[in-house]
């Protein structure tokens, strides 16, 4: 049952948040319009440089389990690990050492280099953690831009990770999800009408099937245990459904969870959302357990 704290944020959300993005006349004016959520108590930040792309350290109270490298979202126009720390900083206090790159945005930057970003980062993770000790994840682009550092890492022959853990990715840049329709009024954070820009603002010209790009189009054979939550009211509700749909034909393990009436990325929401806290609970508890079943070399 969905909690009373839900029914209240959709509304602020569509008031502050989601009619200002339809408004917005560029990304550059969109960049400026979400307000970082403070991150928990108790968690330490430490600025690094890993593979020559920037980025931070998480650490929380205890001696980590394992890293996760996180990647944010924000379409990848905006936002940065500093507004995520919410995020990070739970999962650090849930035990793991977490390294969140600030990867180089949209339009400045265009579609690959936030993927190259990524790369660039896990080889240098990869380096000096085993992998099989390693958590990907990401929220909306930045979990689309998790599970596109998967396939590219694979395509390297790059080691893979021990698991993959993904809130409300956005996986198809081509934005054919039916959701995109059916959720459009019910969705109160993200605006329908303007994801083909946004998808635009990144790709520039490169094709938007791009696996890279749009990961739901990609080989999905071969890869990590692979968490997915979602909420049912969500445009990007089939990005997550017809992915899980596809890594289970490929003969993968993923476990999808959708959550009643809850915002995009609730995740980043802690302090409101109880459901906030549960969905950060199982995604640590699907990562140590998927990284306990992963067996160690000799």
């Amino acid at each position: 049952m969905p909690s009373w704290q839900s029914y209240l944020v959709h509304p602020f959300l569509r008031f502050y948040v989601k009619r200002r993005l339809a408004r917005a006349t560029s990304a550059g004016v969109a960049r400026n319009l979400l307000t970082p959520v403070p991150p928990l108590p108790g968690a330490r930040f430490t600025l690094d440089n890993l593979g020559g792309v920037p980025g931070e350290w998480v650490h929380g109270l205890t001696p980590p389990e394992a890293t996760l490298l996180y990647l944010h979202g924000g379409g990848y126009f905006t936002c940065s690990p500093i507004s995520h720390r919410a995020i990070t900083s739970a999962f650090a206090l849930r035990g793991f050492a977490v390294y969140a790159p600030d990867y180089r945005l949209a339009p400045e930057n265009l579609f690959p280099a936030a993927v190259d970003d990524a790369l660039a980062t896990y080889r240098a993770l990869i380096a000096q953690t085993p992998p099989e000790r390693l958590v990907i994840a990401g929220d909306s682009a930045g979990g689309g831009l998790a599970l596109a550092l998967a396939l590219a890492a694979k395509a390297e022959n790059l080691p893979l990770p021990g698991c993959i853990i993904l809130f409300s990715p956005w996986t198809d840049l081509a934005c054919t999800g039916a959701s995109l329709e059916t959720n459009a009024t019910r969705e109160s954070m993200l605006y329908a009408p303007r994801m083909n820009e946004a998808a635009a603002n990144y790709l520039g010209t490169a094709d938007p099937k791009n696996p890279l790009a749009s990961p739901l189009y990609g080989d999905l054979t071969g890869l990590p245990p692979t968490l997915i939550h979602v909420s049912n009211r969500e445009i990007l509700l089939d990005d997550s459904t017809r992915l899980a749909t596809r890594i289970r034909a490929a003969g993968g393990k993923v476990d999808l969870t959708i959550w009643p009436n809850l915002p995009h990325v609730w995740q980043i929401s802690q302090t409101i959302l109880p459901e906030a806290r549960k969905s950060l609970d199982q995604a640590a508890s699907f990562a140590k357990s998927a990284l306990a079943s992963v067996a160690l070399p000799a």
